[in-house]
């Protein structure tokens, strides 16, 4: 590449001129390529582990003069062939006009002008890709690439200089993390260390400090650790590493929403020492940690933050802490954890003004809302800067928001209505209407059933007034009361100053008449429903009537959704249910239904609309619980790993006893799943629920652990797990909630309690007291920081449980070995995963559904299978094995959408590796034969077709049927089976009617059953017959095959045998076709003589080497041919068959080399051929000069009248004893498989071997 030039001092220290004119050197780096010594390994280990020099590289060009001691940098490359290529144009373009200048100093100036031109147009080329990275960093990352060999693909986000342990001894390096490896490169004194590792093949990652180890960073793989340390900053390349990390987990996890992640948010002012990639990484860092701190949707982009003040009107205070400004939000975080949050969205805002500074209020910014409250902000940095942002995005908001005709309890939450507080309050005390409208579209079903805008619990409560509900009601009445005046000060809505005061009161019980409301509020659910009006009415309308496996189970599923409240016993309920399921099983496929989501939709359906229950859902779904309702509830299984290391660091006697009872993974996953409203009472199970949208997962782990330390002594005590279940049972169905005012419902696992003392009863608020009590050190980013840890875990052990799966479901017969099947499927997943992370332009093989088998998860379509074929398969054909490969392809592609699964591919591979001679020639075989023959191959093998069919009647063959010659080998197998069920069905007709009245024969059914379900074994009688361009065909595979064979010669000398042989062959058949052909024509009764059939094309002329061959031959087939032996092997006279059409015997060993001593170029004559029409022709065999008759055929065309059986080339192959070695030879797939992974990356080719042909 081009280098802006610098001035160098000593041009000669470290490195070699190679190449010098008056005006540029050509230098090579010491220690770079072969030789150098002692020095070239100084230089060496001086590159790698030096900051300046580890970027440089290996060639440069300095640009001089003669008088001058001062050189100039002007380009450098990483290989050689980048360097001439620098060079060249140097010579041919600036060599000439620089000779004409008179000073030195001017040619110096033009010389560093034309080289910054080059540069500027350069970068303008490259301007729409983006912001380039800088040119140190640049050069890091062509250093990577050549060291490890990556592809142009990928693309390097950050390195470090660190210390790799090998055994006990650091070795200084350069670790280069890119978007899908872990690298790492070490050259001390000639001793060389290089380490890749994929991410997604990373079990654990964390940061420890040990004895042996200070303060480093451990990554496992399933088969190795490795231990990094001696950073400058250990936890800035943590942090990065779990990124990355953890991208390749989500890419294992889900790979759509992998896709969509590749756009990056961008941040707006980049820094000029880092990658863009590491920019973006860290923007996205900060965007999750933003979106999950306040609740906001996911596509919310995060545009920047600065320090601040807010004034807090309720304790006249200025709170310090951080502003957050996004695209439609402006958020509050104090410094201290609960002194304040706070939430404006910009849709809301309506005045934002800049107040006048003070010494008291430096820089105030006020802000004021729809709902009349005013936010103070000071201390603002670049407040100008701030309020221009602000003011960008509010143009940017629509004119008129949506949601401004919501009623009832939806008014009280401040959207867009512009009456003041206390009005508000007094409208969300009257029920709300059932027909009031729901702000949208709305489907007719949603429309007409009152749950589309009250909750359940008000439709189905009694009328009982809280004066009659006596101590329960005055205290249900007091928590309303203390809401209202939180929401006096504090505010009310999604502004709501949020503080530790409003921590307790939702520890204490949020009332009913509010629950929803603040549901909606912390769980940020509010803020989607308002920006999607409508959006639920057009999902229940899209959905409604449609039938998928995720309806089908909603159906299964909703009588058991609390089937003990009463308003799920009967249609209203259920109803509401289904609608709200099916409309998030439409929103987002990828979960469809998943166990467990019934529960609790029911009751997010008590408290809240339809349309509030939908949005709750998602917010669940989606943001506080993630990945939990998938198909393989991989966030439920990282929780419990959560779960199982915090009883590990809080309750370590209990840990042990725990595991050893196996009871954690049966308790965590019905807790979690279902926020343990399965197994409480569901007035309990309601607070913990209010607790956990105000929390988030902290408060269900901190119950969880009080759960157990509440139960401590009876569960060390069990003997097994059954009974540790059924006291942890029978404590939850006794967590009671005594100030709930709704009616008890009895719950179903009370019959877990049954016993001579039934355990005492546990109020809830205790429990949750105890639980913050004991437990309140957990945090958010602690718990985020252990998620990143389990998910590694979980992951990966589902990998291994999809890689056994998929390996047992491989039938028995394939021949590999259990390992052989594991390391195919690792490089067949890798493949695939490749094409996803280097930019594969093929959405069909990219895509991978989790929810499919473990079979049909990972698939590859014809380009992938082509390069593992290449690197795979014993059979190799030079360039024709990509030809070779896209055959195997579409044979093993049986369903025609142009990707295969495992299962077939290693079907396909097995089939070249295993079996006997017959099975592998016959593979061969059908690789030239539809539907492997692609359609523009198999051209005039159409046209044989349309012959046989012709004259089936005299081409009746003992060995195929009509319908084999020209239908595929599936076709045939399907055939047979269906006849053979057809015959199967006649027979238990004839039984039952001899059988009469007696009882049926059970043992019968069963015998046609297995015999139905019996793999038909295909013998070689079934194959059909090959043409003469399929054999043609055949016969370049089998010369391309040879080529890099050590019996090489011995091979082309057996195969030009053969082929010869079965070339009379069929010419003998189709002569025999054509005879009894004209003799059943002759005994009719026709006007004139019917023409003569066409001579056969000298297909012997396909098979020589290129100066005589033919020129249509295919591309690649004609490759290796001139390696043949220059003599052209004469098959000998072909033994007498006893009947007219019977094919001669085969030539012995003996016969073969007789001829060898003939001339080269021998006619062939088939006089000795029992076949009276051939006495007058002549076969020529590597000739020159055509027979009289074959001269007059069409130059090119292919005679469709010939053809050969799969038994004529199987017997001709076995006379030649090398053939039958080259296919019965053993190859060892392991080593195959080795060298696999190792090209796995593309290696790039090194500079260092091209040096001599350069040079030459």
């Amino acid at each position: 590449m081009w280098l802006g030039p610098e001035e160098v001092l000593v041009a000669n220290a470290l490195w070699v001129t190679e190449r010098a004119n008056p005006f540029f050197v050509l230098q090579r780096r010491r220690g770079h390529g072969k030789g150098g010594g002692l020095t070239g390994l100084l230089v060496g280990t001086l590159d790698v582990v030096l900051d300046s020099s580890a970027r440089v590289a290996p060639y440069r060009i300095l640009h001089q003069t003669q008088d001058s001691q001062v050189y100039w940098t002007v380009a450098c490359g990483s290989s050689r062939k980048e360097i001439t290529k620098h060079w060249e144009w140097l010579e041919n373009n600036l060599l000439q006009t620089l000779s004409i200048f008179d000073t030195e100093e001017d040619i110096t100036t033009f010389v560093k002008g034309k080289i910054h031109g080059i540069i500027a147009e350069e970068n303008k080329n490259l301007q729409p890709q983006g912001d380039e990275d800088p040119g140190k960093f640049k050069e890091a990352e062509l250093k990577m690439r050549k060291q490890f060999g990556m592809p142009e693909g990928e693309k390097l986000v950050n390195y470090y200089s660190c210390s790799y342990w090998k055994g006990r001894v650091p070795r200084q390096g350069w670790l280069y993390l890119t978007v899908n490896h872990l690298c790492f490169y070490s050259f001390l004194l000639g001793k060389e260390v290089s380490l890749v590792v994929q991410w997604v093949d990373v079990t654990r990652l964390e940061k420890n400090a040990t004895l042996l180890f200070p303060e480093s960073i451990r990554v496992d793989t399933r088969d190795q650790e490795l231990f990094f340390s001696m950073f400058l900053n250990i936890s800035e390349t943590f942090k990065l590493m779990e990124q990355l990390a953890n991208l390749a987990m989500r890419q294992l996890l889900d790979s759509e929403g992998f896709l969509e992640d590749k756009a990056l948010p961008r941040p707006p002012r980049p820094h000029s020492n880092i990658s863009a990639l590491k920019r973006d990484l860290d923007a996205r860092a900060k965007n999750e940690c933003y979106c999950a701190t306040f609740r906001l949707p996911g596509d919310e982009r995060l545009d920047g933050h600065t320090g601040c003040t807010l004034w807090t009107p309720f304790n006249k205070l200025h709170i310090p802490g951080q502003m957050f400004i996004s695209s439609n939000y402006i958020c509050f975080a104090s410094k201290e954890e609960d002194a304040c949050h706070l939430i404006i969205p910009l849709r809301e805002v309506t005045i934002v003004e800049k107040a006048d500074s003070s010494s008291v209020l430096p820089s105030p910014l006020s802000i004021s809302t729809k709902s009349k409250m005013t936010f103070l902000f000071a201390n603002l940095k670049d407040r100008d800067f701030l309020v221009q942002r602000i003011s960008d995005f509010l143009q940017k908001m629509p004119s008129k928001p949506p949601g401004n005709s919501r009623a009832g309890r939806k008014a009280s939450i401040v959207d867009s209505a512009p009456e003041s507080s206390p009005a508000l309050q007094e409208v969300s005390e009257q029920p709300a209407s059932p027909t009031s409208p729901l702000g949208g579209l709305q489907g007719s079903h949603a429309q007409e059933a009152p749950t589309a805008s009250q909750g359940l619990l008000k439709l189905f409560q009694r009328n009982t007034s809280m004066e009659d509900l006596g101590a329960k009601g005055a205290k249900e009445k007091m928590k309303e009361e203390s809401w209202h005046i939180h929401f006096f000060e504090y505010g009310r809505g999604m502004c709501m100053y949020r503080t530790a005061m409003t921590r307790e009161l939702v520890l204490k019980g949020i009332p009913e008449s509010l629950r929803g409301e603040l549901w909606l509020l912390f769980s940020g659910a509010w803020n989607e429903m308002v920006t999607h009006p409508g959006y639920y009415a057009e999902l229940v309308e899209k959905s409604t009537g449609k039938y998928s496996l995720a309806t089908e189970e909603i159906e299964r599923d909703l009588h058991r959704s609390m089937p003990e409240h009463p308003a799920f016993q009967n249609e209203l309920g259920i109803a509401a249910l289904r609608r709200v399921l099916t409309a998030y099983a439409f929103r987002n496929p990828t979960i469809g239904y998943c166990q467990a989501m019934n529960i609790v939709t029911s009751v997010l359906l008590l408290y809240g609309s339809e349309e509030e229950a939908f949005w709750l859902l998602v917010a669940l779904c989606e943001r506080m619980l993630p990945d939990y309702y998938n198909t393989r509830v991989v966030g439920a299984l990282v929780d419990q790993g959560i779960f199982e290391e915090l009883t590990r660091d809080f309750l370590p006697q209990l840990s042990e006893k725990m595991q050893d009872l196996g009871v954690i993974p049966s308790i965590s996953l019905s807790w979690f799943l279902t926020l343990f409203l399965s197994v409480m009472p569901f007035e309990s199970a309601a607070v913990i629920v209010d607790c956990f949208f105000y929390e988030g997962i902290k408060v269900i782990l901190q119950v969880a652990l009080a759960i157990l330390d509440a139960n401590m002594e009876q569960l060390l005590g069990c003997s097994d797990e059954g009974e540790a279940m059924t006291v942890l049972g029978r404590y939850l169905d006794n967590v009671v909630n005594k100030q709930s005012v709704s009616p008890p419902i009895p719950h179903l696992h009370a019959l877990l309690t049954s016993g001579d003392d039934p355990p005492e009863e546990v109020d809830i608020f205790d429990l949750l007291k105890v639980s913050y009590e004991k437990f309140s050190s957990l945090r958010a980013e602690d718990i985020e920081q252990m998620r990143f840890k389990q998910r590694l875990k979980v992951i990966q052990s589902l990998e291994d449980t999809a890689k056994r799966s998929v390996v047992r479901a491989i039938p028995g017969d394939i021949g590999f070995s259990i390992e052989e099947l594991e390391d195919l499927y690792m490089v067949f997943k890798a493949k695939q995963l490749a094409s996803q992370y280097w930019g594969s332009s093929r959405p069909a093989a990219v895509r991978r559904d989790p929810s499919l088998p473990y079979l049909e998860q990972y698939r590859i379509d014809t380009n992938q299978f082509q390069e593992l074929f290449a690197s795979l398969t014993p059979w190799a054909c030079g360039s024709h094995t990509s030809v070779l490969a896209g055959r195997m392809f579409r044979l093993l592609d049986e369903n025609k959408d142009s990707l295969i699964n495992f299962k077939e591919f290693v079907t396909g591979i097995s089939r070249m590796y295993h079996g006997d001679l017959t099975e592998k020639l016959k593979v061969l075989y059908k690789l030239h034969l539809p539907p492997a023959l692609s359609p523009e191959e198999a051209e005039s093998a159409l046209e044989a077709t349309h012959y046989f069919t012709e004259n089936s009647s005299s081409e009746a063959s003992p060995l195929a049927s009509d319908l084999d010659l020209f239908l595929p080998w599936e076709a045939q197998e399907a055939l047979q089976q269906e006849e053979q069920e057809g015959a199967g069905n006649d027979v238990q007709e004839k039984r039952r009617e001899e059988k009469g009245t007696s009882p049926p024969d059970y043992r019968h059914y069963l015998r046609m059953w297995a015999k139905e379900k019996e793999v038909q074994k295909e013998t070689i009688k079934d194959l059909p017959k090959m043409n003469q361009e399929q054999f043609i065909e055949l016969c370049k595979t089998l010369y391309n095959m040879f080529s890099e064979d050590p019996m090489e010669q011995d091979l082309y000398h057996a195969i030009a045998t053969v082929a010869s042989l079965l070339l009379r062959i069929g010419e003998v058949g189709r002569r025999f076709s054509a005879w009894s052909g004209r003799e059943s024509r002759d005994s009719a009764p026709e006007e004139g003589e019917p023409p003569a059939p066409h001579p056969p094309q000298d297909v012997a002329q396909e098979l020589q080497p290129p100066a005589a061959g033919d020129p249509q031959a295919k591309a690649g087939g004609d490759t290796h041919l001139g390696k043949a032996p220059q003599e052209s092997q004469v098959v000998g006279e072909g033994g007498g068959g006893e009947g007219r059409g019977s094919p001669p015997q085969p030539l012995s060993d003996d016969e073969t080399k007789d001829d060898m001593s003939m001339s080269s170029y021998s006619v062939v004559s088939t006089g000795s051929l029992q076949c009276e029409d051939l006495a007058d022709d002549t076969v020529l065999v590597g000739g020159e000069a055509h027979s009289p008759v074959a001269t007059t055929h069409s130059g090119g065309a292919v005679d469709t009248d010939w053809c050969i059986s799969f038994e004529q080339i199987l017997a001709s192959i076995l006379t030649e004893s090398v053939l039958v070695n080259f296919f019965e030879k053993r190859v060892d797939i392991g080593l195959k498989i080795k060298d696999q992974r190792k090209v796995e990356r593309q290696f790039s080719t090194s500079s260092d071997h091209e040096q001599s042909a350069v040079l030459g």
